[in-house]
């Protein structure tokens, strides 16, 4: 969905985007059309491409609503460690992308050395803890490609969820990605002392 301006209304035009043709666009005018476009997600690569990312079905979003409840539950107890965030909160990368993890956590100290125009309406940092939810129309190399994108922007510790193969990547700082077959929980290790996501609740 495209809006565009006319004089002082705006028009909604459909258009349907072949997956060979790609858009590019600002800062700026991606502000303008994350706007716009509530109810989709958008991000935007290093390269400026749009990602347009439409709503998930009903498994993802039980799935994420389980991540982010837990993730939710740890920062009520732990609130003063910093600051969580859901799906649809998007993040001025170093490299230039524009990127919304699936749930993410910002230590108290990055955030507040934050100024007011660098927290904007997409803060200028990368979170220092994400996860990515595979979705049915996800393919694992995009989120692959993704996860490693945050740990080169600053993210201490990620995590990509594989409903799909039952299978969680660990993404560290400096270290090789883990790769856990049919866990049951994952720690928030130094990033997130003492948080543990149960996986049982995702899995379903």
């Amino acid at each position: 969905m495209v809006q565009t301006p006319a004089q002082s209304e705006t028009e909604t035009l459909l258009l349907n985007l072949p997956k060979t043709l790609k858009l590019y666009v600002t800062p700026e005018q991606f502000a303008v059309l994350a706007a716009s476009n509530r109810e989709l997600q958008l991000e935007r690569t290093s390269l400026g491409e749009l990602i347009v990312n439409p709503p998930t079905g009903w498994e993802t979003g039980e799935r994420n609503r389980s991540i982010i409840g837990q993730l939710d539950h740890w920062y009520y107890e732990n609130g003063n460690l910093g600051k969580a965030f859901d799906c649809s909160t998007g993040f001025n990368l170093l490299n230039g992308a524009i990127r919304s993890p699936d749930a993410a956590w910002i230590s108290q100290e990055r955030w507040d050395a934050l100024t007011e125009e660098q927290k904007g309406t997409f803060a200028n940092i990368c979170p220092d803890f994400v996860v990515e939810l595979r979705s049915s129309s996800d393919t694992l190399k995009s989120l692959q490609e993704k996860m490693q994108e945050y740990i080169n922007n600053g993210a201490r510790l990620g995590w990509l969820i594989d409903p799909q193969n039952r299978t969680v990547e660990v993404y560290r700082v400096g270290l090789e990605v883990e790769v856990l077959s049919n866990p049951t929980e994952l720690s928030g290790e130094e990033v997130l002392p003492g948080f543990v996501l149960n996986l049982r609740r995702v899995w379903g």
